[in-house]
């Protein structure tokens, strides 16, 4: 059976294949065109309620019986093609599980050939503001509606891999949180406190699964309306993603109400699988501003989703499913049940992590996938490598401290919170996972990225591993740029020749997401941008500067792989950065293997002075992510009689302040335990 939760850029990937572009690949990007489609589409009220969910679920509610049927399945495509069909409209929808098995894939007959720009703006005549990144990436002819296939897949995951019991988030909600502020539109505000999410679980990542031909183990995330989580009783079974007006972007103005073709028709196809009403993001608030889940209700709706005709009336005339290489064979099937050995996350058995309420990622024949292991890096460190026994109390602890601490994003009020830990070594070797339950999904590759990022930065190797990657190609901008010029910037920024090369200071994901804001200080409109960051026009949610510059030859690989069927150019490897035959082959270590990530929630891990690893937590809030990560090495250190611990406090990156503005290592919320009263418990740590 397959098991997936992952997810890749725009879409997963289907195999081990072949390194490098070919020419057959930079031929094709070279005639990009540039110029978008229209959107569109009106409405009528039709007065309509989806039926009632269950309100009351608290991460408890998931069994074997909660997934999607094939009726189910079924049932989220024809109402999506009523609404669409209703609104003169053609789309391609997609339906996935709650751990991305892609589901099903139906596209309306004339949405074949359908171009889709990838644009965070457009101008009067259509093309893409911003000049870097993916903007204005459009494939021509034929290749253009594998591109929409890949989209509705995103959007589809993006909803299911957010949500859980505890919240519902749409991908608005997404769009919200991953700007350059927040509130997007809010000037001098900080970014979204997700900024960066929408480069992880990429296809390229040695995490992810990879298509069985049963279904998917990987998926993307995106911040285009059109995307919702898919409920049954009030647990979370899947998502449902729309793309039918040629434009994959985001809102960047979220204080107007926008009535989005791709959103109505998503939220028709929701009817009966709504999320619950008070899990809905428009019910949470994050630095006290609520989040917006969607801009239309089903009131909003051109007609009574309820009456649509079922999925046996729709004829070759109304479209048909498709195969998607890497996603779906063409056909409908059956979701997985989360939390069961068959979705490849399960409940601990108790042995690794005793009455925590853990729970762990399996293979197919239900063995540990990440079970806790001694660092690989034993003879680089001289012996002082991370050994089983520190990487299972680490995570024990981290796991201790979510179990007490306050959730930031879920319901009810007082929920503990709910997130995934991960270990790695100096070379980003995965040491060991664990997952609260009911996480959500999408902090499992997170987690991972965030101890990499951690680990990368705070080592002496960083310099040349970054100045020995081949170049990040933008055939769309006829640009290339090198990556070795990032490590300069940063020089020159912090006003330091040894940066990245001696590993004197210790990052977090926190202060590297300092330096790769597009603004410095983070949010202060008008200001320079980070050295690791784009410069203004250049900088978008679709080019953030070397987080996405590391990856981007790997998903421009992946994009053309899936849309050629893999005739073009082989699908990527597992290895996300650079895409280089002679870079790759030299590459023993897993470093940077899924992508970096760039905002808050991990720490390095010492012994003594030494680096020896680094922790990534993700799931319920990012200062409660830095907190459960600092913590979690501080208190693992305790247990373990000082044998390892937190960065030395005099080379953390906190000692720095550059252009007079000191960085961020760590921020850790005011009284955040649910059984005591305790505040500033990261202090003097």
């Amino acid at each position: 059976m397959s098991r997936r939760w992952f997810v890749s850029e725009f879409a997963p990937t289907n195999k081990v294949c072949g390194r490098g572009f070919g020419r057959e690949l930079m031929a094709l990007m070279l005639i990009l065109l540039l110029n978008a489609c229209g959107g569109g589409g009106g409405a009528s009220n039709v007065g309509v309620a989806p039926p009632a969910q269950p309100q009351g679920c608290d991460g408890s509610c998931a069994s074997a019986a909660s997934f999607l049927t094939v009726a189910d399945v079924q049932q989220v495509i024809a109402r999506a093609v009523a609404e669409a069909k209703a609104q003169s409209a053609t789309a391609t929808i997609a339906v996935v599980d709650r751990v991305g098995n892609v589901l099903g894939v139906f596209r309306m007959a004339s949405a074949l050939g359908e171009e889709v720009l990838i644009a965070s703006a457009i101008d009067g005549g259509g093309n893409a503001v911003i000049d870097g990144g993916l903007e204005g990436i459009r494939l021509p002819g034929l290749l253009a509606a594998a591109i929409d296939d890949q989209a509705a897949i995103a959007k589809a995951i993006t909803g299911a891999y957010l949500s859980s019991e505890g919240n519902a988030f749409s991908t608005r909600v997404a769009s919200q949180i991953v700007q350059d502020h927040f509130n997007p539109g809010e000037q001098n505000q900080p970014a979204g406190p997700l900024f960066g999410v929408q480069f992880s679980q990429l296809a390229c990542s040695d995490l992810v699964g990879r298509f069985n031909g049963v279904g998917a183990d990987f998926g993307p995330m995106s911040a285009d309306p059109g995307g919702f989580p898919l409920y049954k009783a009030g647990v979370p079974v899947g998502g449902v993603g729309v793309v039918a007006d040629g434009l994959y972007s985001l809102d960047a103005d979220i204080l107007d109400s926008d009535r989005n073709l791709d959103e109505m028709i998503a939220l028709a196809a929701t009817f009966d699988f709504a999320a619950p009403r008070n899990r809905r993001g428009d019910q949470i608030t994050v630095d006290g501003k609520t989040l917006r889940f969607s801009d239309v209700e089903f009131d909003h709706l051109s007609r009574d989703p309820a009456t649509a005709p079922g999925f046996a009336t729709l004829t070759p005339a109304d479209g048909q499913l498709i195969a998607v290489f890497g996603y779906s064979d063409g056909t409908i099937r059956a979701g997985l049940a989360f939390g069961q050995p068959a979705s490849g996350i399960r409940p601990d058995a108790g042995v690794d992590y005793p009455n925590l309420d853990a729970y762990v990622l399996v293979d197919a024949a239900n063995a540990l996938r990440y079970a806790p292991r001694a660092g690989t890096d034993g003879a680089a460190l001289a012996g002082a490598n991370l050994t089983a026994n520190e990487v299972r109390t680490i995570l024990r602890a981290a796991l201790g401290v979510a179990n007490r601490a306050r959730a930031q994003i879920r319901r009810p009020l007082g929920t503990p919170a709910r997130v995934t830990v991960a270990v790695v070594d100096t070379t980003g070797e995965i040491l060991g996972i664990v997952r609260s339950r009911d996480a959500p999904v999408f902090g499992t590759d997170v987690s991972l990225q965030k101890a990499r990022t951690a680990a990368f930065y705070s080592s002496a190797a960083a310099g040349n591993f970054l100045r020995a990657m081949p170049d990040a190609a933008y055939p769309a901008a006829a640009r290339s740029v090198v990556i070795g010029d990032y490590v300069d910037a940063v020089k020159t920024f912090l006003a330091d020749a040894n940066a990245l090369d001696d590993g004197n200071i210790a990052f977090s994901d926190r202060a590297g997401g300092n330096l790769s804001r597009p603004f410095f200080p983070d949010g202060l409109s008008g200001r320079p941008p980070g050295p690791l960051s784009k410069i203004d026009g250049e900088w978008s949610p679709f080019s953030t500067g070397l987080q996405l510059d590391l990856v981007i030859n790997a998903i421009l690989q992946h994009v053309v792989a899936v849309a050629s069927a893999g005739v073009l150019t082989a699908d990527v490897d597992q290895q996300c950065p650079g895409v280089d035959d002679t870079f790759n082959a030299t590459q023993t270590s897993r470093v940077l293997a899924n992508g970096m990530q760039i905002f808050p929630g991990s720490v390095p891990i010492f012994r003594g002075s030494v680096l020896i690893g680094g922790i990534g937590v993700s799931g319920d809030g990012v200062d409660q992510d830095d907190m459960i990560a600092f913590l979690g090495v501080h208190e693992a250190g305790v247990a373990l009689g000082g044998a390892i611990g937190n960065a030395p406090v005099n080379r953390r990156a906190d000692t720095l302040t550059p252009q007079g503005v000191r960085l961020r290592f760590v921020q850790c919320p005011p009284a955040p335990f649910l059984d005591s009263n305790a505040d500033n418990v990261c202090e003097g740590k």
